[in-house]
């Protein structure tokens, strides 16, 4: 008697949005969202000010809570937990464990400015529980170096350029080893001649199959690093596909309308 092959069970998405909205008083800021992002995949998000590309972000680990829809990260919800039928929003410490699994790079770095570069890295995976200081420090060392800043360590978030500060918040988000990195627009703050440095250290977490969730302006940038680029306007996506696609070949009029503003 043969037995029947045991077919493997898929791996869980990277993250998961599903009919997300979003909504300040009578303002819509995400309307309906869906995306899946497969682990190790680059995804880009791009549009204009305002289409709801930041909040976007925030929903994703919960600094904002959607009034519809819920999101996955490796399979698990975020922020909620199903109670037959409903969702019931997690404990503040349960929903500050799942954000150690979500990095998130802001636009304005957010470094803490009393503690030194080394120990902004190593503060999380303390705080958590998941390392002993000198472990943390240890290991925010490898990932200085990782950035190109491992001659920084001793310093203070003042002493350093735009770019290196960015370049901190990137060790800092790598530092709990998170099952995908969200970047808010790492670039839109920093001065033209330090734009380059912090993309070089994105594209190497590309290259090295990180899961990133990027939305950024810089559309040359996107062409280069993301394996799919999402257009959102009005809350909606109103294209997704391949770069060469959605930024050379776009579908919609929309798309089209942004990009020949911006290009």
């Amino acid at each position: 008697m043969t037995t029947a092959p045991t077919l493997a069970k898929p791996a869980p998405a990277a993250l998961e949005i599903r009919g997300v909205h979003k909504w300040y008083g009578a303002h819509r800021v995400l309307d309906g969202i869906d995306l899946t992002v497969r682990p190790g995949e680059v995804t880009v998000i791009i549009g204009p000010s305002g289409s709801g590309k930041s909040t976007l972000l925030r929903v994703i680990n919960h600094l904002e809570k959607p009034e519809i829809g819920h999101v996955s990260v490796g399979g698990e919800l975020i922020g909620v937990k199903r109670h037959g039928e409903r969702l019931k929003e997690l404990s503040e410490r349960a929903l500050l464990a799942q954000r150690g699994r979500i990095g998130f790079v802001f636009q304005n770095f957010n470094l803490f400015p009393h503690l030194t570069v080394l120990d902004n890295v190593a503060a999380a995976p303390v705080a958590t529980g998941r390392l002993a200081r000198a472990a943390a420090r240890e290991l925010a060392r490898e990932l200085l170096g990782r950035v190109g800043l491992a001659d920084k360590a001793a310093a203070y978030p003042r002493q350093l350029s735009g770019g290196q500060q960015q370049r901190v918040a990137i060790a800092r988000a790598l530092a709990l080893r998170p099952g995908i990195i969200l970047f808010d627009e790492p670039t839109s703050a920093l001065d033209p001649e330090l734009v380059g440095e912090v993309l070089a250290v994105i594209k190497d977490l590309a290259s090295g199959g990180t899961t990133l969730l990027i939305v950024t302006h810089e559309i040359g940038f996107a062409r280069e690093v993301a394996d799919r680029v999402v257009f959102i306007d009005g809350g909606r996506i109103v294209e997704q596909g391949p770069p060469g696609q959605v930024l050379d070949r776009p579908r919609h009029e929309r798309t089209r309308d942004f990009l020949g503003k911006v290009l």
